[in-house]
């Protein structure tokens, strides 16, 4: 079996430390973010702020979260995004007309009088 390696988050919070410990040991976030305040507010905050802290320059961020922030971030030339702008506007326009479609069908008042008189037979 394959381990997942520890990665800082970049959902995270404040480095994205407690979220890369959840996201390593397929945890919720919140209650991991809770114990890890609860053990700085415990330790006297310095120290647990401190090891905080040396988490946060010692853990890599997600390297998969960097190049997809590129692509994101830098999607204002066609040669960076996936699909052309006119490849996006032709999928919209298909997808708007499969909705208006399926709108039509299911708000057809006439089929709507056609399956309850079928229904009432």
């Amino acid at each position: 079996m394959a381990t997942k390696k520890l990665y800082r988050s970049p959902r995270g919070k404040i480095f994205g430390v407690c979220t890369g410990l959840a996201e390593w040991r397929d945890l919720p976030a919140e209650p991991v973010r809770l114990i890890v305040f609860l053990v700085i507010l415990f330790t006297g905050v310095f120290p647990g702020a401190l090891i905080y802290l040396a988490a946060a320059l010692l853990i890599p961020m997600n390297p998969g979260y960097e190049a997809s922030e590129t692509i994101y971030t830098n999607n204002s030339t066609a040669s960076s995004s996936s699909q052309s702008e006119e490849e996006l506007k032709a999928e919209y326009e298909r997808l708007k007309r499969k909705v208006e479609k399926m709108e039509s069908e299911m708000f057809n008042k006439e089929r709507d009088w056609d399956d309850r008189f079928q229904q009432g037979q």
